[in-house]
Parts: C-alpha cells; sequence; structure tokens
C-alpha cells in the first residue's frame, strides 16, 4: 500500500506548514459525502494516532488512518494551476465513477 506527492504538492505543502509554523504532515482521508458518496479530506498534522499510517514523499509525511487507506491506496497527490483556478488533485486509481462537481467520488 502506498500514497505519493508530486513535486508540486510536496512544495505547496512544504509552504503551508512553513507558513504554520508547525506540524508533522499532511493527512488525508475520506468522508461520507456528496452526490457520489465519498470526499476527499485534508488537514495539518501535529500529533500522530496510534493507528496512523505515515508515507513520505519528497520529506513531506502524508498521515492516513486505516479506515481511508482502503480507498486511497495508490493515490498520487499532485498540486496543479489552470487557468485562474489552482489546488490539489487527486490521482486515484480506486475511483469508479466522480460527481459532475468534482467534489465526491465513489470506488
Amino acid at each position: 500500500m502506498a500514497i505519493t506527492m508530486t513535486e508540486a504538492a510536496s512544495s505547496r505543502v512544504k509552504a503551508f506548514l512553513d507558513n504554520r509554523g508547525k506540524g508533522i504532515g499532511l493527512r488525508l482521508g475520506v468522508k461520507t459525502n456528496g452526490c457520489s458518496g465519498m470526499a476527499y479530506v485534508l488537514e495539518f498534522v501535529d500529533q500522530l494516532n496510534e493507528e496512523d499510517q505515515v508515507f513520505e514523499t519528497n520529506g513531506v509525511k502524508i498521515i492516513i488512518d486505516p479506515k481511508s487507506l482502503v480507498y486511497l491506496d495508490g493515490t498520487e497527490l499532485d498540486y496543479a494551476r489552470e487557468g485562474l483556478n489552482e489546488g490539489f488533485k487527486f490521482n486515484n486509481p480506486n475511483v469508479k465513477d466522480e460527481c459532475g462537481c468534482g467534489e465526491s467520488f465513489n470506488v
């Protein structure tokens, strides 16, 4: 099982953590939400939970709880700018369908 980040995503997360002044990494998870069933959740982590899985790419730790890992295994986190929009993109090989707005997915 593995989760990775592109160089662009790693650089952006490092910048966020530096600006924040604390944190050991980024938590990637899923929650039940949206019209397709699940939505991604990103949050900064200051302290690990006992059951957390930690993956490191380009010097940045990605922290995932075991329940989310089932849906996120093999995912690559990217950061992209498209026109006036910029943000994190999830390249998740487990996704079977996404909603039209791109906010939720199902596996």
